[in-house]
């Protein structure tokens, strides 16, 4: 029998073939076991945070799950390499490009991560929860968005701020007519085993005109060891010459006077400043005082006392052992008194432990300076400096002033970390070995020589005693002077020169190497060696 409809109600009544009903596991989406909680919900989007695709997983969209996390993976494995490379050169880490780079990518990471921590929590379906599980969970995930974006907010404006203070302060466009030799990448250091910094401690208070260079050291660096001999120059040096060719070595051919007639060391800078030229003033001096060394200053880097203390308070301050008691504030030391002893100081009172003159002498001040600047290259561990890196930046950029330029300061970086590992003595020009107002320029040159002379045989032997214990150890790269002569000497110059003669006579070079400086007959000590910072200054 036949419906009106053509369905055969025979085959129905009979029992007939049906066509199955479509199953509700072919045809619904898949669901979670049981409703998602509001402590799931959070709980998951937070750990996506950590774990990206950790929450599509647990929602069932495994393919974008697993993309998620294979895209993690390769950022994982991507920092890891990046930061074996900077590990291995540290100098790429302040490269204008690099920084550049870091701030660009922080950016991206910020957003990226705001759109994972979003999508996650949407993922997770937070509107099968009930109303007030909707509010509470939407209120933590917001605030899980900006938490995740404050990390990389946080190293883009460090960025930022590491490369305005380190454009402010080196320059990338030298002066042409400064002294300072083109940076070649290949050859940073123009195939010297030497470099030399001077080191300038300015006073440029408001109720003096000018700058008084109060506190002067150069710093010999070899750039294979990092083996380092600092010298320091008191500021009463009195009637220094200056080489052949220099502008006021004609104009000072018996010795520097200046406008007092005193010609003490520390009026140079000024008075070229206002004879000379404006802006001669950093070179005049480099140029005394590598006269007076025997040496070649490369470049010089001056530091503003009142900026350095706030440099100081930026890490913290300084744990110096103070030998006795020194009187502070005024020309009576009537503010206070720094304890004998171990003494954590903050920067006010490590300025005036460098600088009081209270029951002392320029001598006494320029061996606590010296310890002052070694408690600063020992305790300024990259650790401390990361800690207090906006401080440091903001101190730095406003009390430092160099001809460094920006190109070599991704070299300049490995050096300073060998400087910090490395052997460094100290040698000052002071009573009874040096007399300010009648300087033996031959001694000073002599000992000059010697200190650099000990440092390097003292590099040799650790390098020998490395490549005894490791015979696959690398040899040095950087070439060694011909017959030993230190290669931080000024070129055509002996290291014995005349003292009455403004400039050294030049000298073949197998002269200079076969000839003994002669002892000079003064009543002051001949046998003054450079000290090391730690036996000077007790770290």
């Amino acid at each position: 029998m036949t419906t009106p409809l053509g369905h055969n109600t025979e085959e129905a009544d009979a029992g007939g073939p049906e066509e199955p009903a479509p199953t509700r596991a072919a045809t619904a989406p898949p669901r979670f076991a049981k409703p998602p909680s509001t402590a799931s919900v959070i709980g998951w989007t937070g750990l996506s945070a950590i774990v990206p695709g950790a929450a599509h997983l647990r929602a069932g969209r495994r393919r974008t799950g697993f993309a998620l996390l294979g895209a993690f993976g390769l950022i994982l494995v991507t920092a890891v390499v990046l930061a074996l490379v900077l590990r291995s050169n540290l100098g790429l880490a302040v490269k204008d490009s690099t920084l550049v780079a870091v701030t660009v990518v922080a950016g991206v990471g910020a957003l990226a991560w705001f759109t994972l921590v979003l999508t996650s929590y949407v993922a997770l379906g937070p509107q099968r929860l009930p109303q007030s599980g909707q509010v509470v969970s939407g209120v933590v995930v917001g605030v899980l968005c900006v938490t995740v974006m404050a990390p990389f907010a946080l190293t883009a404006s460090s960025m930022v701020t590491a490369r305005d203070t380190v454009n402010a302060v080196f320059p990338s466009d030298p002066d042409p007519a400064a002294s300072v030799a083109p940076v070649k990448q290949e050859d940073p250091w123009n195939g010297r085993r030497r470099v030399n910094f001077l080191l300038v401690g300015g006073d440029a208070a408001g109720n003096r005109t000018g700058v008084r260079t109060d506190s002067m050291t150069v710093a010999s660096v070899d750039v294979r060891t990092g083996n380092a001999v600092m010298f320091s120059l008191p500021r009463n040096l009195q009637y220094v010459r200056f080489p052949k060719g220099d502008p006021l070595a004609a104009r000072f051919p018996d010795g520097f006077t200046g406008d007092s007639g005193q010609g003490l060391l520390n009026e140079v800078w000024q008075y070229a400043e206002d004879h000379v030229g404006k802006g001669k003033g950093p070179q005049e001096l480099k140029s005394a005082i590598g006269h007076t060394l025997g040496l070649e200053i490369d470049y010089y880097a001056i530091v503003d006392m009142y900026g350095f203390a706030a440099l100081i308070d930026a890490i913290g301050g300084l744990r110096i052992r103070v030998e006795q008691d020194i009187k502070w504030g005024g020309h009576f030391g009537t503010a206070g008194t720094i304890k004998a002893g171990v003494q954590r100081l903050d920067g006010e009172h490590v300025l005036w432990y460098g600088r009081s003159r209270v029951d002392s002498d320029d001598f006494s001040r320029m061996s606590r300076q010296r310890c002052v600047m070694g408690a600063l290259l020992d305790q300024a561990t990259p650790s401390v400096v990361l800690a207090n890196f906006g401080k440091i930046a903001s101190a730095t950029r406003h009390m430092f002033r160099t001809d460094i330029p920006r190109d070599l300061l991704e070299h300049l970086v490995p050096l300073a970390l060998k400087v910090k590992d490395a052997r460094t003595t100290s040698l000052q020009f002071v009573p009874p070995t040096i007399w300010p107002g009648a300087a033996d320029w031959v001694k000073i040159r002599r000992l000059t020589a010697r200190a650099i002379k000990q440092s390097e045989n003292a590099a040799a032997r650790t390098v020998a005693a490395g490549a005894s214990a490791s015979p696959t150890a690398a040899s040095p790269t950087a070439p060694a002077s011909p017959g030993g002569t230190p290669s931080g000497l000024a070129q055509g110059t002996t290291a014995s020169p005349s003292a009455g003669t403004p400039a050294a006579t030049p000298t073949p070079t197998h002269s200079r190497l076969a000839a003994r400086p002669t002892p000079s007959k003064t009543p002051t000590p001949n046998d003054q060696t450079a000290k090391t910072l730690a036996d000077a200054c007790g770290f």
